[in-house]
C-alpha cells in the first residue's frame, strides 16, 4: 500500500526555518519524481518544488527559489524540504506528492492533478 507521510510542520516566526520530511513506502521512490505542493486557506493548491526521478534535478517556483531546498535520501526513502527565511505568506498546508516525472515547465504550469500519490499534509504557520 502506498504511503506518503509528511512531518516537520509547525509554527515559526517570520524569518525562521523549518525542515519538512516526507517518508515514502509501498512504491519505488527512485522511479518517481516527488513534489511539494501547498495550499493556503481560500487558495488553490500550488506546486512549489519538485525533484526529478532520474538525475535528482531540482525545480522551484520563483517565489521560493533561494529560500527553499528540496532533497531526497533514497536509502531512507525520504524527501525533504528545507525552508529558510520563511514569510507569513508561506503559511499553508504542505503536501508531498509523487508523479512519474517533473520538469520546470510542468512545475510552472502547476499540473498538480498529475500527481498520483499524496500525503496527508502538514501545517506550516509563519507569524509576522
Amino acid at each position: 500500500q502506498v504511503h506518503l507521510v509528511e512531518s516537520g510542520g509547525g509554527l515559526v516566526q517570520s524569518g525562521g526555518s523549518l525542515r519538512l520530511s516526507c517518508a515514502a513506502s509501498g512504491f519505488d521512490l527512485d522511479a518517481h519524481a516527488i513534489g511539494w505542493v501547498r495550499q493556503a486557506p481560500g487558495n488553490e493548491r500550488e506546486g512549489i518544488s519538485c525533484i526529478s526521478e532520474t538525475d535528482g534535478k531540482t525545480f522551484y517556483k520563483d517565489f521560493v527559489k533561494g529560500r527553499f531546498a528540496i532533497s531526497r535520501d533514497s536509502a531512507e526513502k525520504k524527501v525533504y524540504l528545507q525552508m529558510n527565511s520563511l514569510k507569513p505568506e508561506d503559511t499553508a498546508v504542505y503536501y508531498c506528492a509523487a508523479t512519474l516525472y517533473c520538469t520546470s515547465a510542468r512545475l510552472s504550469q502547476n499540473l498538480v492533478d498529475e500527481y498520483q500519490y499524496w500525503g496527508q499534509g502538514t501545517q506550516v504557520t509563519v507569524s509576522a
